[in-house]
């Protein structure tokens, strides 16, 4: 069986973790910043786990 290629859009937008989760960077905060509040850009920072519903599509896109 031929080796499975990584999804190259998905591999840029996420990561996995060391115990194998995959996080993800939050949305929402690349443009129009002046009207947003500091609170809800601060609570924007760092990073998210990707939803169950949505972890088994992502371990087809990146196999280990």
């Amino acid at each position: 069986m031929p080796k499975l290629k990584t999804h190259r859009g998905a591999a840029k937008r996420f990561r996995r973790t060391a115990s194998g989760k995959i996080v993800r960077s939050k949305a929402f905060k690349q443009h129009i910043l002046t009207s947003k509040s500091t609170k809800r850009k601060r609570n924007l920072r760092g990073t998210a786990t990707v939803s169950a519903a949505d972890t088994p599509r992502l371990d087809r896109m990146l196999p280990k």
